[in-house]
């Protein structure tokens, strides 16, 4: 298990490092002023859209689709595709401009995994374009939500429509005004076995009787362009024809949605602890203090020695996971897609913790990636799933592989 990156992502990977260095770069401080600025609240800068007409152009687009989505994507391995979204990421909003971010790209794989011809003309097809973006709407306010048979935003059938009651919060990407559709989670069959009450419908983001309650602040952070919703659901009406391959088949489609996008988002920790790693060295490199540079200091060396170990554990560990999916399926890497989903946000904290010590008061301002990659890590460590959830399901998947 070398991991050696085929030809075509090698040159696939230099051509994306090229688009970064040209376009992305040397507009981080221009994107961060202009989204920061409470005037321009959920709008992106005029030449956001250009960037991804030319990523598009040049091919750097849809990438985050594995061979096994056929003609949907560019048909890369998962293994590939990881090194892809290393380079991506270090830049935290560079993922929209190649159409490979959160939650769009998990809803654009249900669509392709399980949705109908006519769901995926209608919305897979303009999410592929990059013409909308969507929301995926799970966690509601009132329940323990790390366990997803928990969710009580009840579907309820009438003729050739289901009505929707209920709340949902932390609904990325629905305040947005591109947002135009929503992937809603809701219990359908309250009379089934525990994981299969529940269903996964098709909402357009416009349909009446949804409600914006509130913006939710991410450590006092709306997170603009995209931003976390509180939504109410009253009496929403939605046509059968909206409901994603069957009643109680939402938990499926939950740990489903969840199969190449579990790798991907522990490659975009590796490339954004990388970036703070750099950023850490450079800085070392040229700040003085009591009379010597930083990087002359033993703590600050073993500090970017501690970062080095950590990401190349987890790049490593990822690509193991991809590989394994690539060769033997998601279940085979189950194993695997757990330890990333403890390991890679813990060590993106981590290291830009430590970035943010040798930075001093940089370190925790606009200036750098590295306070919304530290705050990103901790909230993942939530929002993708309590560090404890994953870890009790590595221990069962552990002692089940010993035979106990």
């Amino acid at each position: 298990m070398g991991f050696q990156a085929s030809e075509r992502v090698v040159a696939l990977n230099a051509q994306l490092e090229a688009f970064m260095q040209e376009h992305i770069y040397p507009r981080e401080h221009e994107w961060e002023a202009f989204t920061l600025d409470q005037n321009n609240r959920w709008q992106v800068p005029d030449w956001f859209d250009v960037l991804r007409e030319k990523a598009k152009a040049e091919g750097l687009w849809n990438l985050f689709l594995p061979e096994e989505y056929g003609d949907w994507g560019p048909g890369l391995k998962n293994v590939e595709i990881a090194r892809i979204f290393e380079t991506m990421s270090k830049v935290n909003w560079a993922q929209p401009i190649f159409n490979c971010n959160a939650p769009d790209r998990g809803n654009m794989e249900v669509l392709a995994k399980y949705g109908t011809a006519e769901q995926q003309e209608q919305w897979l097809k303009p999410l592929l374009a990059g013409d909308i973006r969507s929301a995926y709407a799970m966690t509601e306010p009132q329940v323990a939500s790390s366990d997803a048979t928990n969710m009580e935003l009840s579907m309820t059938r009438d003729g050739d429509e289901y009505v929707l009651n209920g709340r949902k919060w932390w609904t990325t990407g629905a305040i947005n005004p591109r947002c135009k559709l929503m992937l809603v989670m809701g219990k359908s069959n309250p009379e089934n076995d525990r994981h299969r009450q529940h269903s996964t419908i098709l909402v357009p983001r416009d349909t009446p009787g949804v409600t914006l309650v509130r913006e939710l602040r991410v450590f006092d952070n709306l997170h603009s362009p995209g931003g976390e919703a509180e939504l109410l659901f009253d009496n929403v009406r939605v046509p059968i024809s909206n409901l994603i391959k069957g009643e109680g088949c939402g938990f499926e489609i939950a740990q489903g949605r969840l199969g190449p996008g579990r790798f991907q988002y522990a490659m975009t920790f590796v490339g954004q602890a990388q970036r703070c790693m750099e950023l850490m060295c450079e800085r070392a490199s040229q700040r003085v203090a009591f009379g010597e540079k930083l990087i002359k200091k033993t703590s600050v060396q073993h500090e970017i020695a501690r970062c080095r170990c950590e990401i190349e554990q987890c790049r490593l560990l990822t690509l193991q996971a991809a590989e394994i999916m690539d060769s033997e399926g998601v279940e085979a890497a189950m194993p695997y897609i757990s330890m990333l989903k403890i390991v890679g946000p813990n060590m993106a904290q981590n290291v830009a913790d430590r970035a943010m010590q040798v930075f001093g008061g940089m370190g925790v301002c606009q200036d750098t990636l590295i306070p919304s990659v530290f705050t990103q890590a901790r909230f993942c460590r939530i929002a993708d799933g309590p560090d404890e959830v994953h870890m009790s399901k590595l221990a069962k998947l552990t002692m089940q592989s010993l035979g106990y």
